[in-house]
Order: structure tokens, then C-alpha cells, then sequence
């Protein structure tokens, strides 16, 4: 059994590697979970049901001093900070039972990273085996920790006394290649965590771009990303019967091939439905892990769309329950770039071609927004932007990842970028209306299926984007959003607003953009008040 050096668990009741079965029943038998109707194991992660960005800190040293972006998003915090928390912990486990795992994050053998993990509960393991990809036997038998993530949820900071700003904290040390996570039983912070650590591995070691989007596979094997923050259709779009999955959102593009970092899938799952979404309805099935859902009355069917815990519902099942999903999860370099947006202004056209300029500019944009009633708050839209469509996983200042994305682009002439509107059309929210999904998948297919070349297209009067005149399944009076407004003054307005956020969220990047980059950027055309 690997003992981590710096973990001390002898004195500890050690859970090595367990499969999915046994950690299901070790957690019911704990009284830790219950079952529903398909077999799913069903959690609550308590006090916190989402990440805590404002507690993830990155130890402050000599490898990460003059190379890490600091913050608001990589908060610096000393390594005698992170000592004095390790041992704490350390004690905190003697007697208590801990789930260990051996994994990989990583598709691509040359560039993967062994991950041990342990937890103070199965279902937080269970969520590992999931998630991060699982060594074969003869894997195993050679395998070597490099990181680990050391997670003791009950273990509370005292913040007066260990430097952390509350109770919870997530601590990524690249020195001794652990990451701390007390305070919190949200799975995803593991998850992330790692991501954070290949944003920071990858480019700065190995010229690879890390990305926050999901892939899949043509039968020519012709490879589609999608790009997008939380809400904006990852999972849902790249979940197509007719194309295999290779992940669902994070993965690498080296000179060669796009890998999947994972070994499953974390969806999503607030009004989930088997119509709308039928291959992620399928994979919740035994032993899939549920968090914060609730039950209809009297029943152990979920009730999906039941907020009451949180909106941010999730699943977490291995890769292969999607039945399409592709064995080894990597595939060739991408020939379709979707860049997904919720605009709950109702400006940008549900689909539109980007030159490299303009993709860019998106790039480095990340643009969605946020809706009222989706956090406490929030009354009317908010815009978000969040650099690379993941800002707050990457440690190194978001040009180094553009850059990369740029040269991708450059090397690959023949890829194409394409900038999809998932959210509202016909006015901004609550007045117009949500863009059908139905013809959002249209699109996709579309463009996938180079339907759109013989197509004219027109650009957009403020953000240049190139809007297609038609499209085959799809109305071709929703292309313009323009034309789908009864006030047009009221939609040049909308957009003229936008189009000023844009610029004002582009500021920061002037300085490293060149000039063309620049200029692909929205123009302020004068409208009557």
C-alpha cells in the first residue's frame, strides 16, 4: 500500500483503490447517502455546494513567485501557512477511516499526472474514481504519486490563528505538489483543483494549451470543441448520439491531438430531463454519484427541478456510461472552435463566424451572462467575463494561454471559430425568450457539417461577427437577432450597451494585443437616445 510521505496515515483504517461498488455501500452503510430509482447514489455536500473561489489559495514560493498571476483569482498565501495546515490535518485524521485512490489526470501518457487522493469519506472517492482517469492493472502495479490531494472536509481553519480568510480552504503548493482542501465537501473543488495545476503545468513545461471545454469526435474523426462557462451548453451540446464524446470539459491541444484531463463527467443537472437531454439522463444510473438533488414526495426519484438546496445540482459518472463516449480519449487537432454564450441581452446572433482575429478577442473576452433568480442578488442581467471561458482556473496571466490559442490557429489555418448564443433572442431577459435548444443543435450541425459554405454572410453592425442569411431546420428570420426584436431602436441600444462593456472589459488587455486583435473588437455606432 503507498503511504504519502507527507500525509501521515498510520494510525489510520486505510480504504486502498476501492471500486465504485464497494464505495456505494461503504456510504450507505454510514448512513452517508441513499439510493434513487436508477440506481444512483444520492449526497449532500452540506454547507457548501459550490466552489469558494475566494478561499482557493496558491502557495507564494520561489516556482510560482515571478510566474503566477496574482490576484483576485490566485490569492498568495506563505508556505508556513500551508505547513502548519498539513500537520493540523495530519493529526486531525489519527483513528479516523480514510479512502485512498491512485489515479491520472491526463489522457495523454506524455503529458498525464499521477494523482493519489484521499478522503475522509467513500462517496468523495467515489467522485475521484469518476472523474479522474483509472490506471489498468499494469498501471497500477508501476504506478508512481506525483500529486496528491489531501481532502478532510470536518477539518475547519481557525482563521485568526492559521491565515486563511474563514473556516474552508483550497491550497495548491507546486513545491510539494499537494493541494490541501478542508472546510468544504464540494467534490468539484478536486476536480478543479488538478485543472488549475495542468493550467499551470502545461503551458508553462510543455507548450501545451489546457482548455475549459468539452470535445467530440465525427465519424471522419473530425474533432469539435465547445468553449463556454458554467450554463452555456457545454456538456448539453457536445453530448451528441451521432458523434463520440471524448470529455465534457477540460482538456490539452498539443502539436498533435486534443486529450481529454478526465476520466468521467460532472454535469449539471437543475431541470434535467430525459427529452432535452437524453444521454446525460441515461448515465445517472448505478453507481453515478448525485449531489444536492431532491426527491419527489414519497418517492426516490429525483425531482430535477427542485432548487431548494442549491441550482447547482450535479452528477458525476465515468466517461463510459455516455454510451457514444470514445474508449481512449484523445483525438486529432479540431476543425470546429465553438466559443457558447448565454447573452441574456438578447444581441448576439444564436450563431456567427469568427475570423482569428475575432476569435481572439472572444478568446480573451469569455463572455456570458448571468440571470436573476440564479444568484441571491441578482435582479436583473449581469454580464460576466471570464478570460479563456475559465479565468478563475488559470494561474498564469490569460495572454499566455491566448497566445497559445493564437498559435494553434496559425498552425491550423484550415480550423474554424465559431461564436454560438445560447441564451435569450426576441429582447433581453425576462422579455424575450430562451433560444430553442433544438435549433441550437441545428447549427452546430451545421457548421460541422460545412453547411454553411455556400452561405452568405453578413457582418453584425457593431461586433463585426459574420451572421449566416440561412440555415437548414432553423427560421432564418432568428439569425439576425436584430430581426427578431419589435423595437429596433431598443435593440441598437441593447447593443450599443454591450458593445461599451466589451471594450471596457478589453482595456486590460491593450497593452499585450496587437493591433489586429484590437480592431476585431465591437465599434460604437451613434444611436438616438
Amino acid at each position: 500500500m503507498i503511504i504519502m510521505v507527507m500525509v501521515d496515515t498510520s494510525s489510520s483504517n486505510v480504504y486502498l483503490n476501492q471500486d465504485a461498488k464497494t464505495l456505494v455501500q461503504q456510504t450507505l452503510t454510514r448512513g452517508q447517502g441513499k439510493l434513487n430509482d436508477t440506481g444512483a447514489l444520492c449526497i449532500q455536500t452540506g454547507k457548501f455546494t459550490g466552489r469558494s473561489p475566494k478561499d482557493r489559495f496558491i502557495v507564494r514560493d520561489e516556482i510560482t513567485s515571478d510566474t503566477v498571476d496574482w490576484g483576485g483569482i490566485n490569492i498568495p498565501i506563505a508556505t508556513e501557512v500551508f505547513d502548519k495546515l498539513l500537520s493540523k490535518m495530519n493529526t486531525f485524521i489519527r483513528g479516523r477511516e480514510i479512502w485512498m485512490r491512485n489515479c491520472y489526470a491526463g489522457a495523454d501518457p506524455s503529458y498525464r499526472l499521477s494523482v493519489t487522493v484521499i478522503n475522509t469519506t467513500p462517496w468523495a472517492n467515489l467522485f475521484c474514481h469518476h472523474l479522474f482517469l483509472r490506471p489498468s492493472d499494469r498501471e497500477m502495479d508501476n504506478y508512481k504519486p506525483e500529486w496528491v490531494i489531501f481532502q478532510v472536509p470536518e477539518f475547519l481553519a481557525d482563521p485568526d490563528i492559521d491565515g486563511t480568510r474563514q473556516e474552508n480552504f483550497t491550497i495548491i503548493n507546486f513545491a510539494k505538489k499537494m493541494i490541501l482542501i478542508g472546510g468544504s465537501a464540494y467534490t468539484g473543488e478536486m476536480k478543479k483543483g488538478i485543472f488549475s495545476v495542468l493550467n499551470f503545468v502545461l503551458p508553462h513545461q510543455h507548450g501545451v494549451l489546457p482548455m475549459h471545454c468539452s470535445a467530440n469526435e465525427g465519424e471522419q474523426g473530425d474533432i469539435a470543441l465547445f468553449f463556454g462557462l458554467s450554463g452555456t451548453g457545454k456538456t448539453t451540446l457536445s453530448a451528441d448520439a451521432s458523434r463520440k464524446l471524448i470529455g465534457d470539459d477540460e482538456h490539452g491541444w498539443t502539436d498533435r491531438a486534443v486529450f481529454n484531463f478526465e476520466g468521467g463527467c460532472y454535469a449539471k443537472c437543475i431541470d434535467l430531463s430525459a427529452d432535452k437531454e437524453p444521454q446525460i439522463h441515461a448515465a445517472i444510473k448505478h453507481p453515478a454519484l448525485l449531489e444536492n438533488v431532491s426527491f419527489k414526495d414519497g418517492t426516490s426519484t429525483v425531482d430535477y427541478s427542485n432548487a431548494d438546496l442549491t441550482e447547482n445540482t450535479r452528477a458525476a459518472y465515468p466517461i463510459y456510461h455516455i454510451k457514444n463516449a470514445k474508449k481512449h480519449s484523445i483525438g486529432n487537432t479540431p476543425k470546429n472552435i465553438f466559443f457558447l454564450t448565454c447573452d441574456a441581452f438578447g444581441v448576439l446572433p444564436p450563431i456567427s463566424k469568427l475570423t482569428p482575429a475575432q476569435a481572439m478577442y472572444h478568446f480573451l473576452s469569455g463572455y456570458t451572462a448571468k440571470v436573476a433568480g440564479t444568484e441571491v442578488g441578482i435582479r436583473e442581467p449581469q454580464p460576466t467575463f471570464s478570460a479563456c471561458f475559465g479565468k478563475v482556473f488559470l494561474p498564469l496571466h490569460p495572454t499566455v494561454y491566448a497566445e497559445l490559442m493564437g498559435e494553434k490557429l496559425k498552425e491550423n489555418p484550415e480550423v474554424r471559430v465559431w461564436l454560438v448564443n445560447t441564451g435569450w433572442t426576441g429582447g433581453a431577459y425576462p422579455a424575450g425568450k430562451r433560444i430553442s435548444l433544438q435549433y441550437t443543435r441545428a447549427m452546430v450541425q451545421a457548421a460541422i457539417q460545412e453547411e454553411f459554405a455556400l452561405q452568405t454572410f453578413r457582418p453584425h453592425p457593431y461586433f463585426g461577427i459574420l451572421i449566416p442569411e440561412a440555415c437548414p431546420s432553423v427560421p432564418t428570420g432568428i439569425l439576425n437577432p436584430r430581426n427578431t426584436w419589435e423595437n429596433k431602436l431598443a435593440y441598437d441600444r441593447q447593443a450599443q450597451s454591450l458593445a461599451e462593456l466589451f471594450i471596457q472589459n478589453f482595456d486590460q488587455y491593450k497593452a499585450e494585443a496587437s493591433e489586429e486583435i484590437k480592431n476585431a473588437g465591437p465599434k460604437l455606432i451613434q444611436v438616438a437616445l
